[in-house]
């Protein structure tokens, strides 16, 4: 058997905040970026199986095609989100997302939990705040970190 074709099935977990961890991301709000946030995924032929935040940063279950990285996606994600919230809400010419992101892999058994987790961050951030769920996720996926760094 020889494959013409090429076949990937990957799922991303990437966690992504506002600048200086400023409250800009109001229920309104967050309902129409995140939609707009779809859009863009869609037109990297890629999906949003699952979206959701608080004020001050958002996480996201991505499926990507494999012919987009990681990196591209998230650059694409948060540049034109942001743009769009600029001319979309004049009064929010200061917003902006932080540098970085986190992304990490999913595998198919655990695309559940991580919807459910994704759609319950009200509830998970009523006991923890960002800076505490983020150094859980680092640590858990075993990565380096400067903790002082976390926040740009």
């Amino acid at each position: 058997m020889t494959m013409s074709h090429s076949y990937t099935k990957l799922l991303y977990h990437c966690v992504f905040a506002t600048k200086e961890r400023r409250q800009f991301l109001k229920p309104d709000l967050r309902r129409r970026i995140y939609g707009y946030i779809k859009g863009i995924v869609a037109q990297c032929n890629g999906r949003v199986l699952a979206i959701g935040g608080t004020a001050d940063h958002a996480h996201m279950l991505l499926e990507l095609p494999g012919q987009i990285s990681i990196a591209e996606a998230m650059r694409l994600i948060k540049t034109n989100s942001s743009k769009w919230i600029h001319e979309t809400f004049p009064t929010h010419t200061s917003f902006a997302w932080q540098t970085g992101y986190a992304a990490f892999t999913v595998s198919s058994s655990a695309v559940d939990d991580v919807v459910h987790y994704i759609e319950n961050q009200e509830r998970h951030h009523r006991t923890r705040n960002f800076d505490e769920e983020l150094v859980e996720f680092l640590r858990r996926h075993q990565l380096q970190f400067d903790e002082g760094a976390l926040r740009d």
